[in-house]
């Protein structure tokens, strides 16, 4: 016979600390949220981008369009969801919502992977704007420069949402600047010339245009940011979604213009090698090597904030499951400046692992990073599309009438979007992907066994006492 709990009764709360928490409620007004987003998405990801899709040629300049359109989608969904949900989490909270337990643990371990993966790729392309300046060429040396470019943002995160939010806003600013500065002034200085082959990958057309596609929407991970961090968001049913649009709409008009001006004034032979296309795009236009020492420092600065927002959403997504019991405990403890520092640093400890190892074993470092990153975020992203395509048909929340068919084309198009982005990333990718999904099973089994559940009807665990029970009889 058993002594346990009562199986109907819900998990104990994970102990921690609830001034801490509320310290960090509610700080993030819609600036802050925008450039939550935006500092998400632009990393220095976009600033090795161009070098990264040169080598598939102008076909990548279709791609980045259709992918911006996609990613309108995706962002006006999360604004959506998060006015029905304003929730911690973002995608996960929609899909446990409108799915269940295991699809919404599915999604969190998939976006925590993104995360520290995602910053994996941040930091590898952040290394080629340091050595800009310092050229420690050696892997050993690479390695070095990635893991204090990881650590710094870390310590400010631990500090406190204020300081973390300051840094974002300051950072944003400064990134920005000179992407615009190249998207703008850039145009007039390009050379038809340039621009290589349309389709320099040997690949089909469709081919071609599926991969640097898909290599694409590692730049727009991110703009789910707000809807990660709702809790820290002030008047969430509003500025979630305004800052996913917003954001959005700002990093996709900065893209589109600077990787055609970087592509129109690096040769295309160049472009395919270069650790630091805008750096050499602004030589180009300029001649010497002080404008490009300027935009490698602005490099900097981007990755260093991209990092900073990234480390915070590391551990947003698991401290939200983890306060339903969906993630192990420890994740949802909080330090005295109200953030859950344990994500923060175990999420650092494994982005500083892969970038190690993909520096020591992998001929293309960004490139990988990038695929397998991008098939972990589509994920959230499909499951979230799917979630809004279940609330409006079941219409178990609050659904306009008027916007019905629009919010069903948009949530459709989404849909679609994230499907051909997994297809896209080709099946190496997908394949590693798929394992290190499957990875969380065990996990998830680990978090239910922890709180003497078993079963979808979240029963005690009593199987094996009430044989013995039996026997006995």
């Amino acid at each position: 016979m058993s002594h346990a709990v009562d199986p109907q009764a819900p998990a104990a709360p994970p102990a921690t600390d609830p001034a801490a928490d509320d310290t960090a409620r509610g700080t993030l007004g819609l600036p802050q949220a925008t450039a939550l987003v935006v500092g998400g998405v632009v990393g220095t990801g976009i600033f090795l981008l161009p070098a990264t899709l040169a080598k598939y040629g102008t076909i990548s300049i279709l791609a980045f369009g259709l992918v911006t359109v996609g990613a309108l989608a995706i962002a006006a969904v999360f604004g959506k969801l998060g006015a029905r949900v304003p929730a911690a989490g973002g995608p996960y909270a929609y899909a446990r919502e409108a799915f269940g337990e295991f699809p919404g643990f599915l999604n969190a371990w998939s976006f925590w992977i993104t995360a520290w993966a995602g910053n994996a790729g941040i930091a590898v392309a952040w290394v080629g704007y340091v050595n800009y300046f310092l050229h420690w060429d050696s892997e050993p040396g690479k390695i070095a420069i990635a893991l204090v470019g990881l650590w710094i943002p870390a310590l400010i995160n631990l500090s406190g949402v204020k300081n973390m939010g300051l840094f974002q806003v300051v950072t944003t600013v400064l990134k920005f600047v000179p992407l615009m500065f190249v998207a703008i002034v850039g145009l007039f200085f390009v050379e038809s010339g340039n621009f290589g082959e349309f389709n320099a990958s040997g690949k089909s057309f469709l081919g071609a245009l599926q991969v640097s596609a898909a290599l694409v929407v590692f730049a727009y991970s991110g703009i789910e940011a707000a809807s990660v961090a709702a809790e820290k968001v002030k008047d969430p049913e509003r500025n979630i979604g305004r800052a996913s649009i917003y954001g959005t709409l700002a990093c996709a008009a900065v893209y589109m213009l600077s990787t055609i001006a970087v592509m129109g004034n690096v040769p295309h032979g160049e472009l395919v090698d270069s650790s630091a296309p805008f750096s050499d795009a602004l030589n180009n236009m300029f001649g010497g090597s002080v404008w490009g020492g300027i935009m490698a420092a602005m490099a900097i600065v981007s990755g260093i904030g991209a990092l900073n927002g990234w480390t915070m959403l590391c551990a947003e997504m698991p401290y939200a499951a983890a306060k339903d019991g969906m993630f192990p405990r420890p994740f949802a403890s909080v330090n005295r400046a109200g953030v859950p520092a344990f994500g923060i640093l175990v999420a650092t400890a494994l982005t500083s692992v892969v970038v190690a190892v993909n520096y020591l074993w992998s001929e293309d470092a960004f490139e990988t990073i990038l695929l397998l990153a991008t098939v972990t975020t589509v994920i959230p992203y499909l499951f979230s599309a799917s979630a809004q395509l279940f609330w409006l048909v079941t219409r178990e929340r609050p659904v306009s009438r008027a916007a019905l068919a629009k919010d069903l084309t948009i949530a459709g198009a989404g849909f679609l979007f994230t499907l051909w982005m997994v297809y896209g990333a080709g099946s190496d990718a997908v394949l590693k992907s798929l394992i290190m999904l499957l990875l969380g099973i065990p996990v998830y089994i680990w978090v239910k066994a922890s709180r003497g559940e078993y079963g979808p009807g979240g029963k005690e665990a009593t199987y094996v006492e009430d044989v013995i029970v039996d026997m006995r009889d």
